[in-house]
């Protein structure tokens, strides 16, 4: 058996248990994910020479020169037929690592995954900057994948996505799609933002905002008229838009804020949850855009956030710990489970 299909093997068995992540280490047998937790699968462990082998194998080969260079590098894994993955190479104490994430090959609809109806309104704006927040592994891609592919579906759009690596792969419906990977087919995000402003987009999909040169090009792209969406490692829309106006320095910040203000049309933040039955649910906070956001945002007066989110029910905002709520008073997950994920948690009561 080849290097690869040893690594195939163990996707595949992966996939066969219900796992959604694999991990490789040095001296560790691998282990998979499942419902968010951590399971061994099988008893073969890999010594340093037998991991770097199955891995590099997989592993294009100026990928590899990156990984050498840089000792942490993305891309994806395809076994036709079967499933895509995305593959983070990395070193730690042991040596040599990955963790593999599986990517359905199939776009759900919003509908299908159960999002909210918010979400559809969100894919008809024309203009402005939607950040799609929450921490790894929340469900982040899969959200934006179920957006983008909403408008693919509904409107006639040139729509250019910037990722690292390129995960959900869509085909063009009404709309066009050009998918476009850093370190494959552009330098950098910051670099790929700019090519792709000259490339007559109505839409842009920013795998992730990493750094303050990509934030202000995003912003500039919104301001411009585009419609931006882009992922933030933050559980709220306060710390979103606290987080992206201290990427600045002090001098940049009211500018940032000034732009922000005029282009931050939302903010959909994303969580799992463990269901009491078994299996994951999304739970979401949503912040749309409103009249008395932007002087909210200009003024730094964030609090006002909060009550922005909780008087516009009716427009299908909602804040984290109301949505903990709805799914807590369903039955759907338990008192300790709302309470570790909710961010006021003195609403929350662990005693039966």
């Amino acid at each position: 058996m080849t290097d690869m299909e040893t690594l195939d093997k163990i996707l595949i068995e992966m996939l066969a248990q219900g796992g959604s992540d694999l991990h490789l280490s040095v001296g560790s047998v691998p282990k998979i994910r499942i419902d968010g937790e951590i399971y061994p699968l099988g008893e073969k462990s890999f010594d340093a020479e037998q991991l770097e082998a199955m891995l590099k194998a997989v592993t294009p080969e100026a990928r590899w020169a990156r990984f050498e260079e840089s000792n942490d590098a993305d891309l994806a894994y395809e076994i036709p037929g079967s499933a895509r993955f995305r593959m983070n190479l990395f070193r730690n104490h042991n040596g040599v690592a990955s963790v593999l994430r599986q990517i359905p090959t199939r776009i759900a609809s919003i509908d299908e995954l159960g999002l909210p109806q918010a979400l559809k309104d969100v894919a008809s704006y024309s203009d402005g900057l939607v950040l799609v927040t929450g921490p790894t592994g929340s469900g982040k891609s899969t959200t934006l994948a179920a957006i983008i592919n909403h408008i693919n579906e509904n409107s006639q759009k040139q729509i250019i996505t910037l990722e690292d690596p390129v995960e959900f792969t869509h085909e063009d419906k009404r709309s066009t799609i050009i998918h476009r990977e850093v370190s494959v087919h552009t330098k950098s995000f910051a670099r790929g933002l700019r090519g792709a402003i000259r490339a007559d987009p109505d839409v842009i999909l920013i795998g992730e905002m990493r750094d303050m040169e990509t934030i202000r090009l995003a912003l500039n792209c919104a301001a411009m008229g585009m419609l931006v969406f882009a992922t933030v490692h933050t559980n709220n829309a306060t710390k979103t838009i606290d987080r992206l106006i201290d990427a600045f320095p002090a001098a940049e910040q009211n500018q940032t804020r000034i732009m922000l203000a005029d282009c931050l049309r939302g903010v959909v933040s994303q969580l799992l949850c463990q269901k009491v039955d078994g299996g994951r649910e999304a739970v979401h906070e949503i912040l749309l855009t409103h009249s008395s956001l932007p002087n909210s945002i200009r003024k730094g007066a964030l609090s006002n956030v909060r009550n922005i989110i909780d008087q516009n029910a009716e427009r299908g905002m909602i804040s984290m710990d109301a949505s903990l709520i709805k799914l807590l008073n369903d039955g759907v997950i338990s008192k300790k489970e709302a309470y570790m994920k909710a961010i006021d948690k003195t609403r929350f009561q662990l005693q039966d």
